[in-house]
């Protein structure tokens, strides 16, 4: 939003005093949208109920309409309530993580740069991550491990600065800066499951076993790679369970007859004696990728993008 479109948004014309922005309403309104009850929304911003209230109101005139719908026994937000919650809540924790930043480097701490993994991380990032701490004494690296269903939803509302996630990528507003480990897709089975004696298996064969499916948001593009529900010959896969992350998956993978699918360099991080790992033929290859905000793409992002490229022996 443009300082001449916020000042419009809040009310002011030109020779009247610039008005302050709202941060209070706007805080009880984002409280109040993850809580979806007044009393717990009092008790987080240590405010009474009425005051609570007084505030959404207030936000609403600001608005002009309805963000809010209320009534004796529940909360919820309104179309446009839920429209402004879905760009107003990413908005506000960057402005936070600015004011932070600020504040950070005005007790001269380091500057934070914040890392995002699916899964483990691997050995040339690894090496990238200690070699971008040398290079910049400044920036402290923040590794954040993502959930495995939930690949983007950091990056996409800057809580991370970049990020390692599998791919498929198919977001407007995301750029992939790096592709590196393409891998084949392996099945995690318990020792003791008939598939765990064989060389490999076809994708077909994947309808032998019911599979823990990945959970969380990711888009469908996505789960089609990573959690199929048929294989490519159209035949529907069970599923058993459900996990967000890979140790999750993993755990019933081992206290059950289900499976798991994984790249092949996951597998060879997860290494455990009461799982083997069967190589897949007719999956697409997995393949990882460095992605990070089109409208975010600061030094510290293209230089980082660069030490990861030298760590995989691209420069």
């Amino acid at each position: 939003m443009t300082y001449d479109r916020l000042d419009r948004w809040l009310g002011w014309r030109p020779g009247c005093d610039v008005p302050e922005l709202p941060a209070r309403e706007i805080e009880c309104f984002l409280v109040l949208a993850e809580e979806l009850h007044f009393g717990r929304t009092a008790e987080r911003m240590f405010l009474s109920q009425s005051r609570v209230s007084q505030l959404i109101s207030s936000f609403e005139r600001r608005i002009g309409a309805q963000l809010v719908a209320r009534t004796s026994r529940r909360v919820q937000l309104t179309d446009l309530g839920a429209d402004l919650l879905a760009s107003l809540a990413p908005a506000h924790r960057a402005l936070v993580s600015v004011v932070e930043e600020a504040q950070a480097r005005a007790r001269d701490l380091p500057t934070p740069f914040r890392v995002g993994f699916q899964g483990v991380v691997y050995e040339p990032v690894a090496r990238a991550v200690s070699a971008f701490e040398r290079n910049h004494p400044r920036v402290s690296v923040d590794l954040r491990e993502l959930p495995l269903g939930d690949p983007f939803s950091d990056v996409l509302a800057r809580r991370l600065d970049v990020a390692v996630v599998l791919l498929p990528v198919d977001e407007p507003d995301l750029v992939t800066g790096l592709v590196f480990s393409e891998q084949p897709q392996v099945l995690a089975v318990s020792a003791d499951h008939p598939l765990g004696t064989l060389d490999e298996i076809t994708a077909e064969e994947l309808a032998d076993v019911s599979l823990v499916p990945v959970t969380g948001p990711a888009p469908e593009y996505w789960k089609r790679v990573h959690s199929p529900r048929t294989t490519p010959g159209g035949i529907a896969l069970r599923t058993r369970g459900g996990a967000s992350t890979v140790q999750e998956g993993l755990s019933q993978v081992a206290s059950s007859h289900s499976g798991l699918l994984l790249c092949a360099a996951t597998a060879a991080y997860s290494q455990r004696s009461d799982i083997r790992f069967v190589p897949v033929t007719g999956l697409p290859s997995s393949a990882l990728g460095l992605v990070w905000r089109t409208d975010h793409e600061s030094p510290h992002v293209r230089h980082f993008a660069k030490t990861v490229a030298e760590a995989l022996g691209r420069s």
